[in-house]
């Protein structure tokens, strides 16, 4: 009997190690989560094989380790998926857009900031200065900031 669990706890190693080289070729398939746990029940085995010497013993321990990884995969699943989209936008996407100044812009200089749409922008103006506080709407955009015009009601 114990050389049958030792033979089991080799079984159980080589196919935790199995699931682990599956995880690291394909990342976010969660078999890390049973490959880890088999590993860990094999080296035990082989460590202890009385405690082992019940093949119920055995068979419950694999259940337990499936489950907690179908448990913890599901609980990751519903972390990572989440209900909202990430934010992208691209440079002509902005043209039209309408915004506040957040920090003063200025002819010919980005160190002013508009906020559109609830995010921060780099800024510069065509005309003049235009305050914090003021309307503005985008008339075009270049690399990372945009070219604003003062809003007229």
């Amino acid at each position: 009997m114990v050389a049958e669990v030792i033979a089991l706890g080799w079984i159980l190693i080589v196919i935790g190690v199995i699931l682990l080289l599956l995880e690291a070729f394909n990342p976010g398939f969660f078999l890390a989560v049973p490959g880890t746990t088999l590993i860990i029940i094999g080296a035990v085995s082989l460590l202890f094989p009385e405690i082992f010497s019940s093949s119920w013993i055995i068979l419950i321990g694999i259940l337990t380790a499936l489950s907690a990884a179908g448990i913890t995969v599901w609980i990751y699943s519903k972390i990572a998926s989440g209900n909202t989209r990430p934010f992208t936008s691209s440079r002509d996407s902005l043209i039209g857009k309408k915004g506040i100044v957040v920090i003063k812009a200025e002819p010919d200089n980005i160190s002013g900031k508009v906020r559109i749409d609830n995010v921060d922008w780099s800024a510069k103006t065509t005309g003049g200065f235009i305050d914090a506080g003021k309307k503005v709407k985008v008339t075009d955009s270049e690399g990372v900031h945009v070219i604003v015009e003062e809003e007229l009601n």
